[in-house]
């Protein structure tokens, strides 16, 4: 029970996200998750996943091509058009007048978090999410959890 919370708590660093946002962030925030669908945030978590996959250290990890990084681009690149020209032009807009242009990192990194949610509710990538907990010394962890 208890590393099951902290897989929760694991889980939601990997996409927490500023909770004293602004209410013109919120708004914007809100706009994004209303006007996204499973499949959207699926093609983000794609993106995500095929960048990191970039990575010298991860690359040998993971089969990508140059074709599935071209389409996965572009698909976020609609994407990301589509919600800001289209479907939250309104509030991109005044958040981003009252509150700058680095409010846009936070309401787009509040739906790459969403797209995490997307991937993580997943029974299979749940249990491998959770296969670390095999290798934790509870006793040890214990000693931490239960100090007084």
């Amino acid at each position: 029970m208890m590393f099951r919370r902290i897989l929760a708590a694991l889980t939601a660093a990997v996409v927490a996200l500023s909770a004293q946002a602004a209410p013109l962030v919120d708004a914007t925030k809100t706009c994004l998750a209303d006007n996204t669908t499973g499949k959207d945030r699926k093609v983000l978590a794609r993106w995500v996943f095929l960048s990191m996959a970039a990575h010298p250290e991860i690359r040998s990890l993971a089969q990508v091509t140059q074709a599935d990084g071209e389409q996965s681009s572009k698909a976020v690149g609609e994407l990301f058009t589509r919600l800001i020209v289209e479907s939250c032009a309104d509030q991109v807009r005044a958040m981003v007048k009252g509150e700058g242009p680095d409010s846009m990192r936070v309401a787009f990194e509040f739906l790459g978090g969403l797209a995490m949610q997307e991937l993580t509710a997943n029974p299979e990538v749940r249990v491998s999410i959770s296969g670390f907990e095999r290798y934790v010394d509870r006793a040890r962890v214990a000693t931490v959890l239960d100090a007084k």
